[in-house]
């Protein structure tokens, strides 16, 4: 006898909805069932994502959201639940990177990826937990899910990028504090590390020849899909992942053991 995952009756937030990972996360999540508030800066490709998931019979609320600006955040997740109602999952997906060597991060660079990737996380998380929290939880109540996606970079060190494996690495250690701490509610908090995922923002790198030279290192020697994070995914955010709380999964085709 076959199962799937079934979401129908939860609202999920996803950030950074409006391409790549984020994206895929919403449009996963809906197929499942559940209805998905798409929140990012850019509104017009959310509300094509928008017509895309309701075209195929699921349902979505488009919200502005910039994770960099506090407010925002405590607006978001207001109008988030006044459009789809009450959030039960979360998928806190916002990140941006730079390439660079240490010795040429600048004061500006530091605070535009610690401002999104970890700063910005920590306070959507905190925003929608504290909402679950008063809502109430734990043994016999509507189980939560906070799933923050983080990144292999975050487990392991990788060359020009280690502003970013910085950050990273941050969100590991915040999901293991939430989840201590929120498990009591209900709540459950895991972390995602992906490992290279092709997405439209580097499908051009793949091509070249430092992305070919990337690839011959992998240990099968060929990048993620997004689809790729699918199940896991599905797992974290169902009720059946119930005694799971406070993982660091990676998901990077066995990059990590290398």
């Amino acid at each position: 006898m076959g199962r799937s995952i079934n979401l129908e009756g939860k609202v999920a937030l996803v950030t950074g909805a409006s391409s790549g990972l984020g994206k895929r996360f919403a449009m996963v999540l809906s197929q499942a069932g559940a209805k998905v508030v798409l929140a990012s800066r850019r509104l017009e490709r959310l509300k094509e994502l928008r017509a895309e998931i309701e075209a195929s019979g699921g349902a979505a609320a488009v919200v502005s959201l910039d994770v960099t600006d506090y407010q925002s955040i405590k607006s978001a997740v207001a109008h988030a639940e006044t459009e789809a109602g009450t959030i039960d999952i979360l998928v806190n997906n916002s990140g941006v990177s730079t390439t660079q060597k240490l010795t040429d991060v600048t004061p500006a660079d530091f605070e535009y990826v610690f401002d999104t990737n970890t700063r910005g996380a920590f306070f959507v998380a905190q925003e929608v937990a504290k909402r679950m929290i008063m809502r109430g939880g734990g043994a016999n109540k509507p189980p939560y899910r906070i799933i923050n996606i983080a990144s292999v970079a975050g487990l392991r060190v990788l060359p020009q990028i280690g502003l970013y494996s910085m950050s990273k690495a941050a969100v590991v250690h915040m999901t293991k504090a939430m989840a201590q701490e929120w498990g009591r509610h209900g709540i459950n908090v895991n972390a995602i590390c992906p490992g290279y995922i092709d997405t439209e923002i580097n499908h051009h790198h793949w091509s070249t020849d430092q992305g070919q030279k990337l690839v011959s290192m992998l240990p099968r020697h060929r990048v993620g899909k997004p689809e790729d994070l699918d199940g896991l995914l599905l797992l974290l955010a169902a009720d059946e992942s119930q005694f799971i709380n406070g993982s660091v999964i990676a998901a990077d085709d066995g990059f990590g053991l290398s």
